[in-house]
């Protein structure tokens, strides 16, 4: 106004000096502006850029964007080492005795040896390492091996079977409610939606954006949503919940943000209203940090529909609280709430969408996300620049524990001592002091009144004190990016989840975190102690927190999913089985529910779990030890390689290994080739190719006599192959590149037919 700006236009780009007095807003990327004092028309020009209007700019990532393989349920049972009790889809609960290479008709191929009862020995190749998977079931009992060619293995498969369908039943009945109420249908993004999310000052990581698509697709959905939003501490799920949120209240709708302690409810509170203070949104925060005057008010407000973003604990389901209209309700970190709370929000979840936030499920929410009872998003990406916490578990030790307290504050840094006391803890701060008198300390505890704690925790992140000795008040949420030392008292009272959580307070930015876990001297710990605390210093990758909950399931038994009735079946059959038997049961189930018009059949839970076309050709196919010595990395491969299902997907890993290891030898070489040929007679439905022993041609089975009638009157594949009765056979003339090219040919001739093919056979 003051320089008289007459007029404001939008342009792409300046092809001519901008007009006169006007303002002209140009799309493109600076860091900053620049003024000209005196242009060629005798006049100023000034340049300024969006960072400098509204006081932030968008940090660009340096990671580059490459497409990440999503872990599948199986991949999560990959891990087996040598001596491990695994489970083979066909033949059952054996010992895994390595990876050995073994000459059959002069063919060199790699095999994981299985050893059975009493001594038998099954040979699985490589290619088929996704039929074995590490044996998980209850802690306190070891597997019964079994023998092969014996019915023990299938006689236990179906008795499991059996106890899914009881068991898928049970299950669905929350979701088939879910599927006959019709709930609020969302509208697509609003330009304001659009604006709200550009302000957010990061790049979003791949996982997050595809997290935030399924969420938003589910809420412009008709069916209510329960989606599991499963991601690492500081790894970005707020970000997916405001998002959220945002877009409920953009619809009208209200939104209730469940927490489970006041100190995390302050911290959502704040990051809300600081992101959507441009906009006519109200939130507001229902805690023991507002008065009983304060609550009321906000109660009442929140009736009336004038609050649109409430943030809260428990205290949000008490009796009094009600919503004028309550459209989205967002969970963080539900295993933190009781029982009753818990069946409250199982009613919630029959009316409204639900949004759950968690780094580390609990068994048997874990176990409902891999079985497809409940929706389910991983965000698996760290954030730039985070380095893993190093982690250290040990007896209590004076001098090791006032040298971990200096070193943090020597380097500007502040400290989490956590004791779970609340009786003890101002004593144990007392000696924490005398061990450190340099260090500024302050105590913290659910107990305290709401003032003081608020006090005390506003202090500490002014950076007033150097150590803040805590209760597990810290554990869930809480982002102070200068403690990056936590120091755990009495570790081995703890739960997994919960060190993992206490953990993730610590190393949240660019500077490197440590993590103490100390017992005493005198304490005998139980075995399931020292696991936990050995699985806390093996699971330092970041991202580790499924890995935890996977852990924390064997160390608890995998019984107590389903309850004791339960744990006889899976001890049978391992975890893994169970869960693909139940998911199949579960699967069929929903889909019988989202497409009740077609014609439905209570299908009966297949056994034959594996479906992947069998390939047997004389070559040499491989990973050679000279080429990968580790045997652990060549076995992560091969199991990649039995899952890959796409032509991409095998190109992405031959990649990787050439990335990785150099040039593919030969042998190396036909694995890949063969992985091709398995993902294109799966297309083609082909289910087995093999070496005919009498032409010595190659026969490739086709499911039944159909296609290849069709295929003989169609004149395809003509002159290149000879047709038997359920199978065409393809020559094997010339040397090995020449044949190989040739069936190759001809599996891709039979997948563009495949279609075809698929309809006239049905």
């Amino acid at each position: 106004r003051d320089e008289g700006v007459v007029a404001a236009n939008v342009v792409r780009g300046l092809t001519q000096p901008p007009l006169p007095g006007a303002l002209t807003m140009l799309n493109g990327a600076l860091n900053e502006g620049f003024q000209i004092k005196e242009t060629s028309e005798g006049r100023p020009l000034h340049l300024i850029t969006d960072a400098e209007i509204f006081g932030w700019s968008r940090v660009a990532s340096r990671r580059p964007m490459r497409p990440r393989k999503r872990p599948t349920t199986e991949s999560f049972f990959a891990e087996i080492k040598e001596g491990d009790f695994v489970v083979h889809t066909e033949h059952g609960i054996g010992l895994f005795r390595g990876l050995v290479q073994r000459e059959v008709a002069g063919v060199t191929r790699e095999y994981l040896e299985l050893e059975y009862g009493q001594g038998d020995k099954l040979y699985v190749p490589v290619h088929q390492a996704d039929r074995v998977a590490r044996y998980v079931g209850p802690s306190d009992q070891e597997p019964t091996i079994h023998r092969l060619g014996t019915a023990d293995w299938e006689t236990a498969r179906r008795r499991a079977q059996k106890a899914v369908e009881e068991i898928a039943d049970e299950l669905l009945e929350l979701y088939a409610a879910r599927a006959t109420v019709r709930g609020h249908a969302y509208s697509e993004d609003t330009p304001w939606q659009a604006e709200m999310e550009a302000s957010f000052p990061y790049a979003e990581t791949e996982d997050q954006l595809r997290t935030i698509n399924e969420v938003k697709t589910d809420m412009e959905n008709v069916t209510p949503m329960d989606r599991l939003v499963i991601g690492d501490v500081g790894f970005g799920k707020t970000e997916v919940a405001l998002r959220a949120a945002f877009k409920a209240v953009m619809d009208g709708k209200q939104v209730g943000i469940l927490v489970p302690t006041t100190v995390l409810a302050q911290q959502h509170y704040t990051n809300f209203v600081q992101r959507l203070a441009p906009y006519p949104v109200t939130v507001e925060m229902l805690s023991r940090f507002r008065t009983p005057k304060e609550q009321d008010n906000i109660v009442e407000r929140l009736a009336q529909g004038q609050v649109d973003i409430i943030v809260g604990t428990h205290r949000l389901l008490s009796k009094d609280v009600a919503f004028k209209d309550l459209g989205l309700v967002i969970i963080d970190e539900e295993q933190r709430f009781g029982v009753t709370h818990k069946e409250q929000l199982k009613q919630l979840r029959k009316e409204v969408d639900v949004l759950t936030l968690t780094a580390t499920p609990i068994p048997r929410t874990l176990h409902m996300a891999l079985t497809g009872a409940r929706d389910m998003s991983t965000i698996d990406t760290p954030p730039e620049e985070r380095l893993p916490v190093i982690t250290k578990a040990s007896e209590w030790d004076d001098s090791t524990v006032r040298r971990a307290i200096l070193l943090e504050i020597d380097r500007g840094g502040q400290v989490f001592f956590v004791h779970n006391r609340v009786l003890s803890i101002y004593a144990v701060a007392q000696r924490v002091g005398k061990l450190v008198p340099e260090a500024r300390i302050a105590v913290a505890h659910g107990q305290m009144n709401e003032h003081e704690l608020e006090a005390v925790m506003v202090a500490f992140a002014n950076g007033e004190y150097d150590v803040l000795a805590c209760t597990s008040i810290i554990e869930s949420g809480l982002d102070l990016p200068n403690v990056n030392t936590i120091i755990i008292d009495h570790a081995e009272m703890f739960g997994l989840a919960q060190l993992y959580q206490l953990r993730g307070r610590v190393g949240r930015g660019a500077r490197r975190g440590y993590a103490y876990f100390v017992h005493p001297r005198a304490t005998q710990l139980t075995p399931e102690s020292v696991e936990r605390l050995e699985v806390m210093q093996e699971a330092t990758e970041l991202g580790a927190g499924f890995r935890v909950a996977l852990r924390d399931l064997e160390i608890r038994g995998a019984g107590e999913l389903l309850g004791a009735r339960q744990s006889g079946n899976i001890a049978a059959v391992g975890f893994d089985m169970f869960t693909r038997l139940l998911q199949q049961a579960i699967r069929e189930r929903r889909d019988a529910l989202e497409r009740p018009n077609e014609q439905s059949r209570r299908a009966r839970v297949e056994l034959s779990i594996v479906t992947a076309p069998t390939v047997e050709l004389p070559l040499q196919a491989y990973l050679p030890d000279e080429f990968i010595a580790e045997e652990e990395v060549r076995l992560q491969l091969y199991r990649r390689m039995a899952e890959a299902s796409t032509l991409e997907q095998v190109e992405e890993i031959e990649q990787e290994i050439r990335d990785r290891f150099g040039p593919l030898p030969d042998a190396a070489a036909n694995l890949i080739y063969i992985l091709r040929l398995r993902v294109l007679a799966a297309s083609a439905g082909v289910n087995q190719i093999a070496i005919d022993p009498d032409s010595q041609d190659i026969e490739v089975q086709l499911p039944g006599p159909g296609p290849v009638r069709m295929l003989m009157e169609a004149g395809i594949l003509a002159g290149r192959v000879r047709f038997g009765r359920r199978q065409l056979y393809a020559r094997r003339a010339g040397g090995p590149n020449l044949w190989k090219k040739e069936l190759e040919e001809v599996l891709l001739t039979l997948v563009t037919e495949a279609g075809t093919l698929a309809e006239e056979i049905a």
